[in-house]
């Protein structure tokens, strides 16, 4: 959902726009958890899953010419679907939190860029639209940090973080669409957010 093409006269080659920087925010976990993988609803060998829509979010990892970026680090982490992030200082919330939700992350890209998670459809909380933090780690480059958004959602309007972005085309690109699954049976859901990097990572 992050693609998008600008052009200007006298530019033969096309160019991606570029996914937003966002804030990192205050709840990047202190403490990762012992289970980092790309499965957020089920820690180890658990057999209850985390409470919520169960969603797939994939997408790629590109340079600014959209040439795949392989070996990337992609982290996600959000709040459960009480609004309880897996962060010591998280709304003080502790006999709220899900402890069936895995809460963050990894999964490191392959040749074609892609990444793929299974999670749940994220929740407001208070002063926050729904969102999953997205972050991109390669080779010679600090963490680099953006949010994911629902479309439609009301609670967009009024978030100053996703209001901060102006650009509409930059702002839509950070908002897929999370719809119902092809085929599914259980009503899983699926977004597409590929993300766009300034820049290539360090040979």
């Amino acid at each position: 959902m992050g693609l998008a093409f600008l052009t200007a006269p006298g530019v033969f080659a096309e160019e991606l726009l570029r996914t937003p920087k966002q804030t990192e925010g205050p709840f990047y976990p202190d403490h990762l958890p012992l289970d980092t993988d790309n499965d957020l609803l089920v820690i180890n060998d658990g057999i209850t899953p985390a409470v919520g829509e169960v969603t797939y979010l994939s997408g790629r990892i590109l340079g600014p010419d959209g040439a795949p970026i392989r070996g990337a680090l992609v982290e996600i982490w959000q709040c459960d679907a009480s609004g309880v992030y897996i962060h010591s200082k998280s709304g003080g919330a502790t006999e709220k939190k899900d402890k069936n939700f895995q809460g963050f992350g990894r999964f490191l890209t392959g040749a074609s860029g892609e990444y793929l998670f299974r999670t749940i459809k994220p929740v407001p909380y208070t002063g926050r639209a729904p969102h999953i933090h997205v972050a991109v780690k390669m080779k010679g480059r600090e963490r680099w940090t953006t949010q994911c958004y629902i479309k439609g959602h009301a609670g967009n309007e009024r978030d100053g973080i996703w209001k901060s972005v102006k650009d509409e085309a930059a702002r839509a690109s950070i908002t897929p669409d999370f719809a119902p699954m092809s085929g599914a049976k259980a009503g899983e859901l699926a977004a597409k957010f590929d993300v766009v990097m300034g820049f290539t990572p360090a040979a």
